[in-house]
């Protein structure tokens, strides 16, 4: 049974973090330095600000007239607001490299990319009063920081479920191994995420299955771990009816029973009409899943309304309006008290133990994430190579 309504933007068609393709020359094989300093105090608003952003981040009433919470921020501060969407962190990394926008939202995959490209700043937090606010469990954490300097204000946050049909499965699968080892038994009927990123699912469940590989993280992959995660996904190719990068497709697929289990998000588990036999789990192995991030760019032509931009969007209000949207959990703690009812408990919001359970994406780099300096792990280059040749 359908959860709830989710009201989400039309332009989210196109929502799917699809697949994000290595740009040339933007390859991260090294833990990225960053670059400029942060800001020690703000001046004058200069009026305007250009924001880089997910579909459905900047809503100010041209998509649908009730969904607005860019004008309050431009009464408020009076920076004019011009914003710009992307449809892959490959093409927000080409977008940025212009120099021509003081902000952008950026999920895990991108960011550290971002920082070693030099294309945003590190952050004076104490300039962002509603940082305070942020769960803790989002902040300075890997995919958002380096060497002690904060890169990104936490936006909004989910996991990458198992979704399934309760037709074929009168019980909820307990294990990935539905969409790997045991995957055959509907093969033709499993869809995966289309992206390199999707590895680390992979390399996820051979985690707890294959414990002799010695992975301890799946966005830090040896040559043998990442030759072993392309294995078993060359395996899963055989039985994969479809890899899905499209929003409404998924649905669909899922709501005509030509898919049956496979990687989703709550939101399209909610989207997916009433009555269609679904459900949605946490297997035991955990998930991967997404944290965005706000951060602000190295070349911002307005500092000070960018600034503006992030400690506005991290307050209660705006933060609970903007991930109610979009269809995920909110950062800030305050922020459920201006979501609809229930909908704080549907995305688990500021529950740390299912929080604990999501592998955020990170970007792979040459320089072991899991802390190994023993040997050289593989970079975001090397699993779009493999991700193209899995799919053959």
């Amino acid at each position: 049974m359908k959860s709830t309504t989710i009201r989400r933007p039309a332009a989210v068609t196109g929502i799917a973090i699809a697949s994000v393709a290595l740009l040339a020359g933007c390859g991260t094989t090294s833990a990225p330095s960053g670059g400029g300093e942060s800001v020690e105090e703000l001046g004058d608003y200069e009026g305007s600000v250009s924001i880089l952003a997910w579909p459905g981040y900047v809503e100010d009433g041209s998509n649908d007239p009730e969904v607005d919470w860019v004008s309050d921020f431009e009464d408020d501060t009076g920076c004019q607001v011009t914003s710009q969407t992307y449809g892959t962190s490959d093409e927000a990394l080409s977008l940025m490299k212009s120099g021509e926008y003081d902000v952008v939202a950026a999920s895990g995959d991108a960011t550290l990319r971002m920082i070693a490209g030099g294309d945003v700043a590190p952050l004076n937090t104490d300039l962002i009063p509603n940082y305070d606010g942020i769960y803790d469990f989002l902040k300075e954490q890997s995919w958002n920081s380096v060497d002690g300097e904060v890169y990104g204000v936490p936006h909004g946050y989910g996991a990458n479920l198992l979704m399934y049909n309760t037709d074929v499965f009168s019980e909820a699968p307990t294990s990935w191994d539905v969409v790997f080892d045991d995957a055959s038994a509907n093969a033709g009927k499993i869809t995966a995420y289309d992206s390199p990123i999707y590895i680390a699912d992979a390399a996820m469940y051979l985690m707890a299955h294959e414990p002799d590989l010695g992975i301890e993280n799946p966005y830090a992959l040896d040559e043998d771990q990442l030759a072993a995660a392309v294995e078993l996904l060359k395996e899963q190719r055989a039985n994969i009816g479809e890899y899905w990068s499209d929003y409404l497709k998924s649905i669909q697929s899922f709501e005509t029973g030509s898919i049956v289990a496979g990687t989703t998000w709550q939101v399209i588990k909610n989207s997916v009409p009433e009555g269609t036999p679904v459900d949605v789990t946490l297997p035991e192995e955990g998930v991967t899943g997404w944290s965005d991030n706000w951060m602000v760019g190295s070349d911002a032509a307005s500092p000070n309304c960018a600034y503006a931009w992030l400690d506005y969007i991290a307050s209660p209000e705006a933060n609970a309006e903007a991930t109610e949207y979009f269809g995920e959990a909110p950062s800030n703690d305050a922020a459920c008290e201006f979501r609809s009812e229930g909908q704080c408990e549907l995305y688990h919001a500021g529950d740390e133990d299912y929080a604990s359970q999501i592998w955020y994406w990170s970007t792979p780099i040459a320089e072991c994430l899991d802390g190994r300096t023993d040997v050289e792990c593989t970079d975001y280059a090397a699993w779009t190579t493999a991700w193209q040749e899995i799919k053959g």
